[in-house]
């Protein structure tokens, strides 16, 4: 099977699996949809420069930006994925993960293909490292998916699978649209974006997980073709406006699992971002261009949350391990078991009011809409 014919059947069954035709319409080719954050080149009427993330690309007449999901048509940038999602699930918010949100509710999460990194371990290669052109897509308005989220109980809207930033116009309409129904916003971003789109977004989102993938600049360069300083300011920024932050490190062996890498990473984290933000350290499996990688030891995992813990960081987890105490949530005073996981699955669940029930320490989250 071809590359490209096997991107349109993993996208697109999952999806009809999720959602009726009714509801989101019949499978499509791409929908154009005028983008912001670009201006025009100096040198030509023509070019045009995108200012969504720190790549900005120039883009003459007819080219694609990095992302693959950018268009430079007749000297507009057009995003080519607005209403035309290639994977739609109803997920538990867990999987996003998300261990201080709204344990035990409903997501619905949908992506567009295309990705401004060019991870090595990529779980989500076949849409994240393809353009929206090569894939199946619904057609599903910013009305469209949140009315599905209603219909399917969900209490959120997820934007995950790819990288968020890069379908900016359709999250930031769906985005509005569920803010006044009531559903919460929250996204799963490698955080590469520019400070004023960001910030916008800031206005409708109420909760994202950073994937902070390593914690040195020549990581970054090496493994995922990007910088980490922007993704430390996207969080900085995120944290300032309110938003609720969620950290997730994939341990790759070998790789970013250096105790001094995540010993500094944990003190960054508590430093800037604050002791409450929740940090999940998820097992890495054999994928994409690292299948000669072995998986990564639960020893690893557990050292790293260890460090987390004596750093000063209140929430760490251990994922991708189902059954793992690590999993759990824990009072960060008391240490009474809050919320008991295993996988995706919540067992139990005694937090009230946002405090635990037995020192009424304030616990950080989201807990009720």
């Amino acid at each position: 099977m071809k590359r490209r014919d096997f991107i349109k059947v993993a996208t697109l069954a999952p999806l009809l699996f999720s959602l009726n035709a009714r509801t989101t319409g019949a499978v499509s080719a791409t929908q154009y949809h005028e983008a912001r954050f670009y201006k025009k080149s100096s040198g030509s009427s023509r070019t045009v420069e995108c200012v969504l993330c720190p790549r900005q690309c120039t883009l003459p007449d007819g080219e694609t930006g990095f992302c693959r999901a950018r268009k430079n048509i007749g000297g507009r940038l057009f995003s080519l994925g607005y209403g035309s999602p290639c994977s739609v699930h109803v997920d538990p918010i867990e999987k996003k993960p998300f261990f201080n949100v709204l344990p035990r509710t409903y997501s619905l999460s949908l992506a567009c293909a295309g990705c401004n990194l060019r991870c090595k371990f990529c779980q989500n290669w076949q849409i994240s490292q393809a353009s929206p052109v090569e894939t199946n897509n619904m057609t599903m308005s910013p009305d469209d998916v949140v009315n599905a989220a209603v219909q399917k109980g969900c209490k959120s809207i997820a934007y995950t699978y790819t990288e968020p930033s890069n379908f900016y116009e359709y999250m930031f309409d769906i985005a509005k649209i569920a803010r006044k129904r009531g559903i919460l916003n929250v996204s799963h971003s490698n955080g590469y974006i520019n400070q004023g789109p960001l910030k916008e977004l800031c206005q409708y989102m109420d909760a994202v997980n950073i994937d902070l993938k390593g914690f040195s600049s020549s990581f970054y360069a090496k493994m995922c073709e990007g910088e980490l300083d922007p993704v430390l300011a996207t969080i900085r920024t995120l944290r300032r406006s309110g938003v609720w932050v969620e950290i997730t490190n994939l341990v790759l062996p070998g790789y970013n699992d250096d105790e001094k890498m995540i010993t500094g990473m944990c003190r960054w984290l508590v430093k800037e971002a604050g002791p409450d933000i929740p940090v999940h350290f998820s097992r890495f499996y054999p994928m994409y261009k690292l299948t000669g990688v072995s998986p990564t030891p639960t020893k690893s995992l557990e050292r790293a949350r260890e460090i987390a813990i004596a750093s000063g960081l209140k929430f760490a987890y251990i994922g991708n391990v189902p059954g793992h105490p690590g999993e759990n949530t824990y009072c960060p005073k008391c240490r009474k078991l809050l919320v008991q996981r295993s996988g995706y699955n919540i067992l139990a669940n005694v937090i009230k009011d946002g405090k635990c029930p037995d020192c009424s320490t304030r616990i950080g989250g989201i807990w009720s809409r």
